[in-house]
């Protein structure tokens, strides 16, 4: 009824309006209004016998309100919105630290202009790039991250986890649940556009199921070839071998002061005498392994400082455990998920394996239980799991920090409380960019880690992979994972097969490499590794530069890159993509497990965590 009060009143000023333009004396003016002003009268009596009574009180009864005060609910005209495309300097976005008291490198990440982003380090580090170009820290599109990830934190987190929208040569067309992940070819790519139209990403948890399946033609690619089928597939004219030089580590993990009797350093350092890491190697893992003398691979520079790791020795091992008051041994449990990873080619027989040593060297009895993928992570990260667990890690990019910042982080509860014998010292490595310089810091972190044994080492696993001979392109990265878009089935549809379901898809908060691979294919960071090493190359940023003292990076963004959603990249996407995760108390802050791993190792801490 609003609307039609506000036509009878615009009728009686317009009426006003004309009876003042008739005072002049215009006879034809004032024969129009009285003309007016019959119709006026007329349409007004028709649009109040069309109300109920009370709707429209009679004007000698309630004076004029001023329109200010009762403003129409459907005003006909909007304001002009800003451009979402390209903000005024002045919406420029930034996320910083108060200080750089809170424990973590970096103080401040801002956009400059509309493309160029800096980061402001608390000290040097010379792994930045090799960092930035790691998946976890992708770019997303500001207005999907905005939308999906307030969706999550009110409970719906189905498109922040499964549907992201990055910059990447392919888009998620769908994932199927139990089954694959589909892309479909971004054709308005940056870059080279994917040579398939369409990838499909597959998964099985057998080796040899998943060797069937590329003998059979379903699939074009499969990863982690089980150590026994290297012959099958180096005698088959069909298939090629792919030897996968990336670095790695298996080791078994303890929780060294949460749960009883891993507080116990004794009784942690007769478990890592009392393993024969040996007989582990020869018996379970592929030509090219070897028995791991330091928690970090000697291929990588400055991970073999320091003393090796202990010799199997039993009889001292039990004479230690006896001495810390378990002269009997103990019950407890070794947990795995059932992954075939590089670091870890049969699990459940590698699992039995080190339960029959533990049994037979140490009288300890420990009981085997199998996890989901996900949960497993999510406790081991947490430090929840109450005994022994299997795992793995295979390098992201070729530093020292790779290894030994996200596992002895201080901010890193898997082990139990972190050791400042060792975080301290890693924090302070970490910051000299000399390797000779650096060389003896990272001695006395490796002597420190045997000496407190948080988990024990067990090998450096040699891996292959496997594809059609068909396929072209075919190839194995020593880091980072393989670019689908690069592959040439010969056909509009590639079909990789992989170990294990992804977990999620929204990988600034996953450190899985199940997950971690779809993840590549779709959101790319500011750099990439090179195909063939783990040289950085630019990506989203044509390149990052440092200042003289290392602690300042400044990186100049590609220009014209569009997202899947059809947003153009800016500076403003990196900092909100790397603010929703450096920053605890960003509202965007909400993920899967909500903890950032990467984020919070590689970079020593959250903002504002606490």
């Amino acid at each position: 009824m609003k609307h039609k009060k506000w036509f009878i009143l615009t009728l009686v000023l317009l009426v006003g309006a004309l009876v003042l333009a008739a005072c002049g004396g215009d006879e034809p003016v004032a024969e129009e209004v009285e003309e007016v002003a019959t119709e006026a009268a007329d349409v007004a009596e028709e649009v109040v016998e069309e109300e109920e009574p009370t709707a429209v009180p009679e004007p000698t009864e309630e004076p004029m309100e001023e329109p200010t005060e009762e403003p129409m609910e459907e005003p006909t005209e909007e304001p002009m919105e800003e451009p979402t495309e390209e903000p005024m300097e002045g919406d420029l976005m930034s996320v910083s630290a108060e200080s750089c008291d809170y424990g973590g490198k970096i103080l401040a990440i801002e956009a400059t202009d509309m493309q160029t982003v800096q980061f402001t380090l608390c000290s040097p580090d010379p792994a930045f790039e090799a960092k930035a170009a790691f998946t976890p820290f992708g770019i997303y599109s500001s207005e999907w991250l905005e939308a999906a990830a307030t969706a999550a934190a009110e409970g719906d987190a189905e498109e922040l986890l499964s549907n992201p929208v990055g910059t990447g040569p392919y888009m998620v067309d769908e994932w199927v649940r139990g089954d694959s992940v589909i892309y479909t070819r971004f054709d308005d790519y940056w870059g080279e556009p994917a040579i398939a139209e369409t990838a499909v990403l597959r998964w099985a948890t057998e080796g040899a199921a998943r060797l069937l399946e590329l003998q059979t033609g379903n699939v074009h690619y499969i990863t982690n070839v089980s150590p026994d089928d290297y012959s099958t597939v180096e005698d088959d004219p069909n298939l090629q071998l792919l030897q996968d030089p990336n670095p790695n580590i298996l080791y078994l993990a303890m929780d060294n002061n949460s749960f009883e009797p891993f507080g116990n350093l004794q009784v942690r350092q007769a478990v890592a005498m009392g393993i024969d890491r040996q007989r582990i190697v020869e018996n379970f893992f592929p030509e090219g392994s070897e028995v791991a003398s330091h928690f970090t691979p000697c291929s990588i520079p400055n991970g073999c400082q320091g003393e090796e790791w202990y010799e199997f020795d039993a009889q001292a091992a039990r004479d230690l455990l006896a001495e810390a008051g378990y002269p009997d041994g103990f019950e407890t449990t070794i947990y795995y998920r059932d992954v075939f990873r590089v670091y870890l080619p049969e699990p459940s027989v590698v699992a039995t394996e080190i339960q029959t040593q533990l049994r037979e060297n140490l009288g300890i009895e420990a009981e085997i239980q199998v996890m989901e993928s996900g949960a497993f992570i999510e406790a081991e990260s947490a430090g929840e799991l109450d005994g022994f667990y299997l795992l793995g890690w295979g390098a992201d990019y070729p530093h020292v920090t790779n290894f030994l910042d996200f596992h002895f982080s201080a901010e890193n509860p898997q082990f139990g409380d972190p050791h400042p014998e060792i975080y301290e010292v890693l924090q302070e490595a970490s910051a000299v960019a000399d390797l000779e310089e650096a060389a003896p810091l990272y001695e006395q972190a490796n002597n420190a880690i045997k000496e407190l044994v948080p988990m024990v080492p067990i090998a450096h696993g040699g891996a292959a992979n496997a594809a059609l001979t068909s396929l072209g392109n075919a190839y194995v990265p020593p880091f980072g994972a393989v670019e689908f878009a690069e592959l040439d089935p010969g056909d509009d549809t590639l079909v990789f097969m992989q170990n294990a379901e992804p977990i999620s898809l929204y990988c600034a908060d996953e450190t899985d490499g199940e997950s971690l691979r779809p993840c590549q294919q779709v959101v790319e960071p500011l750099l990439k590794y090179q195909l063939d090493s783990g040289e950085t190359r630019p990506a989203l940023a044509t390149g990052c530069e440092s200042n003289e003292t290392g602690d300042v990076w400044t990186c100049s963004l590609r220009e014209g890159v569009s997202f899947h959603d059809g947003t153009t990249l800016d500076a403003n996407d990196v900092v909100l993509s790397w603010a929703a995760g450096i920053d605890a108390s960003h509202p965007l802050h909400v993920g899967n497990t909500g903890t950032f791993d990467y984020y919070s190792y590689l970079w020593n801490n959250l903002m504002n965590s606490e």
